[in-house]
């Protein structure tokens, strides 16, 4: 992992979703403004009462994808993060941090109404936007 990877997950605005799914199989994919990469195996997010967080509840793995598009398909820039949730803190310091976070963005207010969990997720895998036999540095 590099800090490159930290910059570029972290740089705003940017397109992220994350993809999971539940212990059947089945799959949600959804945007989140909230995950933050805060050193080079871990990331952290906010998540309200929501399919994700019921999917990572039954099935811990997902995965990030950060894309920016560019003049044409071939110039899209972006990277694929496949994760594993280590964390769910629904009260406590970790969950008031997030909280406290996402406030600074969105108010008080709706971020306590909004955010019902902090999670940790660890970093298993890093992948292209689109695997050319390229380095996931080379496409970002």
């Amino acid at each position: 992992m590099s800090k490159e990877l930290m910059e570029y997950f972290n740089k705003q605005p940017r397109m992220a979703t994350l993809s999971t799914a539940d212990s059947k199989g089945n799959v949600d994919s959804a945007y989140f403004g909230s995950p933050r990469m805060i050193d080079e195996k871990t990331i952290v997010m906010g998540s309200g009462t929501n399919r994700t967080l019921a999917n990572l509840r039954e099935n811990p793995k997902a995965v990030f994808l950060i894309m920016e598009p560019g003049k044409t398909i071939a110039e899209w820039k972006g990277v694929r993060i496949y994760v594993t949730m280590k964390d769910c803190a629904t009260s406590g310091q970790q969950l008031d941090q997030m909280r406290a976070a996402i406030a600074e963005r969105v108010g008080p207010e709706v971020a306590n109404k909004m955010i019902h969990a902090a999670i940790t997720f660890e970093i298993d895998n890093i992948r292209p936007l689109a695997d050319f036999g390229q380095s996931w540095e080379k496409s970002i």
